[in-house]
């Protein structure tokens, strides 16, 4: 599997990457063995940050590691934070919950 990519919103696309517009397009090309780039403000649409955190969150859920972004910090939290849920990556502080 490709390594998370986070860029800025008017970076280059890399060589082989391709840009998913829609939550299925993500989800085929990722099947197909593609680099998945996307854009999560133009998927969550009103320019809420909780939304596009989301956005990034759920296509990261689906396969897609390359997200185009104005807020790299938090998009690479949340997107770390779900390849971890999903098993990809170890997560970055595990506790056992012991009383």
């Amino acid at each position: 599997m490709t390594a998370l990519t986070v860029i800025g919103p008017d970076d280059d696309g890399g060589p082989g990457w391709v840009e998913a517009r829609s939550l299925a397009e993500i989800e085929r090309l990722a099947a197909a063995g593609h680099t998945v780039a996307v854009t999560p403000a133009e998927l969550a649409g009103d320019g809420d940050e909780a939304a596009e955190l989301a956005a990034a969150s759920i296509c990261a859920w689906l396969g897609a590691r390359v997200f185009r972004t104005a807020r790299p910090d938090r998009v690479r939290l949340a997107v770390e934070m779900t390849d971890s849920l999903a098993g990809r990556r170890p997560p970055a502080l595990a506790r056992r919950g012991l009383a």
